[in-house]
C-alpha cells in the first residue's frame, strides 16, 4: 500500500490536485486505457511490473480478447469514462502525468516495449 501511496502523492503534485480519490481514479483510468490498447502479451508484461495492489486494479475488468483501442481519441475517451466524464479534468493532461510516472517507476526496457506496442497515434503522449 505504501508504494501505491507514493504514486498517488507524485500524481497529486504533478497534476496540482488535492483530491486523492480523483487522483486514484485518474491513475487507474490511464492504466486501463494503456492496457486496452496493448496486445495480450504486452499487457501482461506491463502488469507484472506494477506494485501488487495496483496490478489488481490494472487487471480488473480486463477482457484480453476485446477489441483494442487504436486511436488517440478512443484512448482519451477511455480515460474520460474512468473519470466519470469529470469536466474539470483534461484527459490528455492526466494521460501524460500518469505516463510520466510510469516512465519514472518502470524499467526502461519495459517502458520502451509498452510504448512501441501502443498505437502510433498514442506515442506522442508518452514522455520522450
Amino acid at each position: 500500500m505504501q508504494v501505491v501511496e507514493g504514486w498517488i502523492a507524485a500524481l497529486l503534485y504533478r497534476l496540482e490536485w488535492h483530491d486523492r480519490r480523483r487522483t486514484w481514479l485518474a491513475l487507474v483510468a490511464v492504466l486501463h486505457a494503456i492496457r486496452d490498447c496493448l496486445g495480450r502479451d504486452e499487457a501482461v508484461y506491463l502488469g507484472t511490473e506494477l506494485p501488487t495492489l495496483l496490478r489488481g486494479f490494472y487487471y480488473e475488468g480486463w477482457h484480453p480478447r476485446a477489441r483494442r483501442l487504436t486511436s488517440r481519441e478512443a484512448f482519451l475517451e477511455r480515460i474520460r469514462d474512468g473519470l466519470k466524464h469529470d469536466l474539470a479534468v483534461d484527459a490528455e493532461v492526466v494521460a501524460r502525468a500518469v505516463m510520466l510516472e510510469l516512465a519514472k517507476r518502470l524499467p526502461a526496457t519495459e517502458l520502451e516495449d509498452a510504448k512501441a506496442a501502443t498505437p502510433p497515434d498514442i506515442h506522442g503522449l508518452w514522455p520522450s
